[in-house]
């Protein structure tokens, strides 16, 4: 794996697999905008520390490299990954007349705390971010209102209250916020006026009414016999980004997907070298999903631990002072999905084979299934989700 779009996957099954054991039915998250800002701290953390949010955040695997921290050699190097991510993040953010996308990321830390230049200016070119200062010791609900409302300026008032009251307080050091805003068209809309009430399969025993949208055209369909699913490819305008939509072929099949959903499955379907052409007619329903997640618990599950830890993390790539360690991580994400095209903020392959189909190939979305929006130059995948119940 040499790619950075391979290890953002990664991370992204790493965290559906960890979402999943939440009772929540629906999961929406933007992975890209979670390591993106965890990419942040690891550009000023080092030995162990560093070494830890490499492995997890699955970097070790791109660049080859054990090394902890991230040295000014190590940081200028062509192909680093915080070189990656300047690319990355500057082709996200290209202006376009197709959709409207915008990813930021921001490191609010205590004021008392003195920031090496150095890593300021990092910050900035690589991660196109900047390093706030807030008063979390004198004014903790005031910097807390500062912050919400930056990310509702970020993801066009979508995201609100990302940090409830009383979520920051005089012991908080340093918080690290992501925002990501998407609304883009489909290539091809959906007619409102064939949007009909159908049925939606929570379970083999209970339905609910939906609105379902339909339409017929042609599109990438892969069969994935080897999981019991199949993928179809929904382009937005511009074809720049997609919805892939995995969806089981029986209607409790979702528990079996996920089951054996892997990474290299992952990495694979979003790359749709094995997708075909198709005539399909297509059923998806509206839907709307808007998800809060408390990301300490979740990262130290996944192995990041001393960044947490006062007696343990090393910031020192960002402050000789000591003393500093990550006091929050979260993140809240929307989507809508509607005839139009979707709406979605958030802030904070093996096996795939092509089989012969008929002149319609019908793909009803009436029972749940993942979906995922991935920018298709980079195959990054932006949001991720699972709908049980639209």
């Amino acid at each position: 794996m040499n790619s950075l779009s391979d290890a953002n996957t990664r991370f992204a099954y790493d965290l559906f697999q960890e979402f999943r054991k939440s009772e929540k039915e629906n999961i929406f998250f933007s992975p890209l905008s979670i390591t993106s800002a965890l990419a942040m701290t690891y550009l000023g953390s080092q030995n162990h520390t560093a070494s830890e949010i490499q492995k997890v955040l699955h970097f070790n695997e791109v660049t080859g490299s054990t090394q902890g921290g991230a040295t000014k050699a190590h940081v200028e190097e062509p192909g680093s990954i915080h070189q990656q991510f300047q690319k990355l993040l500057t082709e996200l953010n290209k202006p376009t007349d197709a959709y409207k996308l915008s990813l930021a990321n921001r490191l609010y830390g205590e004021k008392k705390i003195q920031f090496l230049q150095e890593y300021l200016d990092n910050v900035k070119e690589f991660y196109l971010a900047s390093v706030e200062s807030a008063d979390f010791v004198n004014a903790a609900e005031e910097s807390r209102k500062m912050i919400n409302s930056w990310v509702e300026r970020q993801t066009n008032e979508k995201i609100k209250n990302l940090f409830p009251e009383g979520s920051l307080d005089h012991t908080t050091v340093l918080v690290l916020v992501n925002a990501i805003y998407f609304k883009g068209q489909w290539n091809k809309r959906f007619d409102p006026e064939v949007t009909e009430p159908g049925k939606f399969w929570l379970n083999k025993d209970t339905s609910k009414s939906v609105q379902m949208m339909q339409q017929s055209h042609k599109f990438n369909f892969t069969s994935l016999e080897d999981v019991q699913a199949s993928i179809l490819e929904i382009p937005y305008k511009g074809e720049e980004l997609s919805m892939l939509v995995l969806l089981p072929n029986e209607i409790d099949g979702l528990q079996q997907l996920e089951a054996t959903l892997t990474a290299e499955h992952l990495v694979a379907w979003t790359r749709s070298r094995n997708a075909s052409l198709r005539d399909v007619r297509l059923q998806l329903p509206r839907f709307a999903v808007e998800e809060s997640y408390g990301l300490k618990a979740t990262m130290a599950a996944l192995g990041m631990v001393d960044a947490f830890d006062p007696k343990r993390a090393d910031f020192s790539g960002m402050t000789r002072s000591g003393g500093l360690v990550l006091s929050k991580v979260v993140h809240k994400s929307f989507v809508e999905v509607t005839e139009e095209g979707t709406e979605a903020a958030a802030a904070t392959g093996a096996g795939a084979v092509t089989t012969s189909l008929p002149v319609y190939t019908t793909f009803r979305c009436d029972h749940p299934f993942l979906f995922l929006i991935r920018h298709n130059k980079t195959s990054s995948i932006l949001f991720f989700g699972r709908v049980s119940c639209p």
